[in-house]
């Protein structure tokens, strides 16, 4: 396993943030994962578990500890025509939109507007990642992990997996080390298409079907034009994604005009982007010498304009966060994982 103690976080997540690494682990397999992450638990080594980088957020510190990055790799079909699905096993270093470009051309449904997300297939449970009208909660059979206090691998089944929006039993808990992840998928080649604005990039009504394919292109397309397909030459896409969750509030509470979505529970959510908006911070807005923005694509990416540091994006995120309450008292909360700092 390679060893390095001269990283810093910035180089491995997609804000290019963060201070250095005490130590880096890079493993490829399922076993030195486990090793690792229990040698470190033995004598009480902080660890931090990164593929991606897509959803964190490093303090300027660095992190005092032992910094894994998972590369491992497989997908595992298991295929039942009879039935109109296939049951896929995918390892946790999997990148996560080449394995939605497979499912699509397999013929395997339930993830294809999931594209252009980065990151890897092991961390889409933790938040159960979602867009355009499908989330994985919707896919997920089974979550294979190594349990860091049982001191075992213990699978869980979706329904203890704690699902709810952008969130799930293993966020922001460190006792489970995600291994692989095992999907049902429909077999058929067609989407429903649930969501407003695919519909239309589609021309097809909600509700409607239309082929993955098309479906997987459009929602690139509009990734694209949003600054949430990674690119090395756009700063609008050296972000985190979406920083702030659309809040879920009480009727009572939604500002008038503001595009909402009912909850199960009675409750509603309420677009981020629109008070985020409403509250005076358009696209582009600057933050700290201008080393940080707002997307200028995208009002929900905070971005990193080169030269910045993490002290930078989080004071533009609390100036955004702290204009929204005090127009509309409702408090938006950061939807990447912060490691070594707060907002």
């Amino acid at each position: 396993m390679p060893i390095r103690s001269d990283i810093r976080l910035a180089d491995l997540t997609s804000l290019r943030l963060g201070g250095p690494a005490r130590r880096l682990v890079e493993v490829t397999t399922e076993e030195d994962l486990v090793d690792v992450v229990r040698s470190a638990d033995d004598v009480g080594e902080p660890v931090l578990l990164v593929a991606g980088g897509s959803n964190l957020v490093v303090a300027d510190d660095g992190f005092d500890g032992t910094v894994v990055r998972i590369g491992t790799r497989g997908v595992t079909v298991d295929a039942d025509d009879a039935c109109g699905g296939a049951q896929v096993t995918v390892a946790a270093g999997e990148p996560w939109d080449a394995f939605v470009a497979r499912a699509v051309s397999e013929g395997w449904g339930g993830v294809e507007a999931l594209s252009g997300i980065p990151g890897s297939a092991g961390a889409t449970p933790v938040q159960n990642v979602g867009a355009y009208g499908q989330e994985v909660a919707d896919t997920v059979v089974r979550v294979r992990t190594w349990d860091r206090v049982a001191g075992e691998i213990r699978t869980l089944f979706a329904s203890a997996c704690g699902f709810g929006y952008r969130t799930s039993a293993f966020k922001g808990r460190d006792r489970h080390v995600i291994l692989d992840v095992t999907f049902q998928l429909p077999l058929g080649g067609t989407s429903p298409v649930r969501y407003a604005e695919l519909a239309r990039r589609l021309d097809v009504a909600i509700g409607d079907h239309a082929p993955a394919g098309e479906v997987r292109e459009a929602v690139l397309a509009l990734r694209r034009g949003k600054g949430m397909v990674l690119d090395p030459d756009d700063h609008d896409t050296w972000s985190a994604g979406s920083f702030f969750t659309n809040p879920v509030v009480d009727p009572g509470q939604v500002p008038e005009g503001a595009p909402t979505w009912p909850q199960p529970d009675g409750r509603v959510k309420v677009s981020a982007a629109w008070l985020v908006e409403r509250a005076g911070f358009g696209r582009g807005y600057p933050g700290p010498g201008g080393r940080v923005s707002l997307s200028t694509k995208h009002t929900l990416a905070l971005t990193n304009r080169g030269g910045a540091s993490t002290a930078d994006l989080l004071a533009l995120a609390r100036e955004v966060r702290d204009g929204v309450r005090a127009r509309f008292g409702i408090e938006l909360v950061n939807e990447p994982m912060l490691v070594g700092c707060t907002l």
